[in-house]
């Protein structure tokens, strides 16, 4: 493999040690699902936080990303591939219809180093069933339209959507012409 001869690690979503107690951190992600699940519809409500952590395991899980542990760098894993390793944001959004109408991305850090964005869509039982990406390139070129979300990296579900590219779905998986060049 390509990987074994550039001297890469296997993919691999966590660097963990192994485990000490009867949890998996797969086990430990599906269960979060399920409680995020239960208190949406308990108090109508999403459970503060947990997304962007289900996201993020599901990004890297279905794309071969690794989480980067420093995230203050600016970016949350790293997808290598044969022209080097590309720094990416993961965003989350759960769409509990199908009215995409007023949903926002998370605040996109405009003045840190990154080279994409993958948003992770997920229904209302928080299982991903899309995953975009967008290049910093067309992300800065669209935001330029409007000076003020510029300065605060904001971009609405709709138009990230527009201007990124369809690389996994729940019904066909990874889209390997959507995610080229990628090192297996």
């Amino acid at each position: 493999m390509l990987r074994d001869r550039l001297g890469l690690p296997p993919i691999g979503c966590f660097r963990v040690p192994a485990p000490t107690n009867l949890y998996s951190v797969d086990k430990l992600i599906e269960q979060a699902r399920q409680l995020a699940t239960d208190f949406r519809k308990m108090t109508g409500k999403p459970l503060p936080g947990v997304s962007n952590e289900i996201a993020e395991y599901d990004a890297c899980k279905l794309l071969g990303l690794e989480l980067y542990e420093e995230r203050s760098e600016g970016f949350d894993a790293e997808r290598v591939n044969v022209n080097g390793p590309k720094r990416v944001q993961i965003k989350a959004r759960s769409i509990f219809n199908d009215n995409y109408r007023g949903q926002r991305l998370g605040q996109l850090k405009l003045d840190k180093a990154w080279d994409s964005v993958v948003l992770v869509l997920m229904d209302e039982n928080y299982q991903a069933f899309d995953i975009y990406e967008a290049t910093r390139d067309d992300i800065v070129n669209n935001l330029n339209e409007n000076s003020s979300r510029m300065k605060r990296g904001a971009m609405s579900v709709a138009k990230f959507r527009n201007i990124a590219t369809l690389v996994w779905t729940k019904e066909g998986g990874l889209d390997a012409s959507a995610w080229p060049d990628e090192i297996t």
